[in-house]
């Protein structure tokens, strides 16, 4: 396994500046190696022609690669979900040397020869990292202390003490070993640096470690096999049919049970008002629910009350059929 540098992202642009018709959905993005997730997003937005309510969820590195979700307009509205949602990392990283960004953009000292190392060995030190855990942010991460960006800090020569914090790593498997590197797959919650895991793994091995590799292979639903490249993206623009890539804002609540509406109690729902769930059997069960009008247009979503009514917490405003709605709506 080798270093893959960051090769040279093509600056995509879109059709002068005319204004595009607002839309409402995901579109599931594949950011290259060599940008920011701020970049990308700007890059998406020429693309589509989309300015307003348009965010990225869960930022990746320049060194990254791999799942960037961007919510268009209503879809905003449910980036927390995605964000929060569980992320599988494929990361490949060197033992032997440590660097002071954590990655391979940084300043690297070799401290020594990993080639001794047994694989039981790592996956013994590998377990400490598994769970409900304690990590501390690198010094090159967005986070503040005292209202200023770590990584400003660290540019100035200055390293200052990092809280730690805790993050839920649910498992790390190692995919391949060839000395001095080492490649694992890492599913984790929200707020984890893989950075910190392969800096703390090579402190624990004693030998150093950072990334050089490292790619999202998935993000709240979200597949990496199913990413929209900026090529792809330019490409269906140019045809007038970038849109075949977006995801209805419902995709994002599939794991939710849904419902379907009378036209009076979409109405109702529609302006925000509750609904009587009629008992378990006719509305379902659970504690929350996708609503959805006669037609199938998906509506909002329901929080069942401790005295019987649904009550609506998120409205949306939707003008076509959803396919994620209720068999008998479609």
């Amino acid at each position: 396994m080798k270093p893959r540098g960051p090769g040279d992202v093509p600056d995509v642009m879109s059709n002068g500046g005319r204004k595009a018709p607002a839309v409402n959905g995901f579109l599931n993005f594949y950011k290259p190696v060599g940008i920011t997730s701020m970049e990308a997003l700007r890059r998406v937005k020429r693309i589509t022609r989309q300015r307003k309510k348009v965010g990225h969820a869960g930022t990746l590195d320049p060194l990254a690669d791999g799942v960037l979700p961007i919510c268009f307009g209503q879809a905003t509205r449910l980036m927390e979900r995605i964000v929060s949602g569980w992320k599988r990392y494929r990361m490949t990283m060197r033992l032997g040397a440590v660097s002071n960004t954590y990655d391979a953009e940084g300043e690297i000292t070799e401290i020594a020869n990993p080639s001794d190392l047994s694989r039981a060995e790592i996956a013994a030190a590998l377990q400490r990292f598994v769970g409900v855990i304690d990590q501390v942010p690198p010094m090159y991460s967005a986070i503040k202390i005292d209202g200023q960006r770590l990584y400003d800090l660290a540019r100035a020569g200055k390293e200052v003490e990092r809280p730690p914090r805790q993050v839920n790593v649910r498992a790390i498997g190692i995919d391949e070993i060839s000395m001095p590197y080492l490649r694992l797959t890492v599913d984790c919650g929200r707020g984890a640096y893989l950075r910190s895991i392969a800096h703390d793994l090579g402190q624990a091995l004693g030998c150093g470690g950072y990334v050089i590799e490292l790619t999202r292979l998935s993000c709240g639903g979200f597949r990496a096999e199913d990413g929209v490249t900026l090529e792809a993206l330019a490409d269906a623009e140019l045809n007038g049919d970038w849109q075949q890539y977006l995801r209805p804002v419902d995709w994002a609540m599939r794991d939710i049970p849904a419902m379907m509406l009378d036209a009076s109690d979409a109405w109702a729902v529609r302006h925000g008002q509750a609904i009587w769930a009629g008992g378990f059997g006719r509305r379902g069960s659970g504690v929350q629910q996708r609503a959805y009008d006669p037609d199938g247009v998906f509506l909002a979503l329901l929080d069942r009350q401790s005295d019987g009514l649904w009550q609506p917490t998120r409205v949306f405003h939707g003008a076509e059929p959803s396919p994620y709605a209720p068999a008998s709506a479609r």
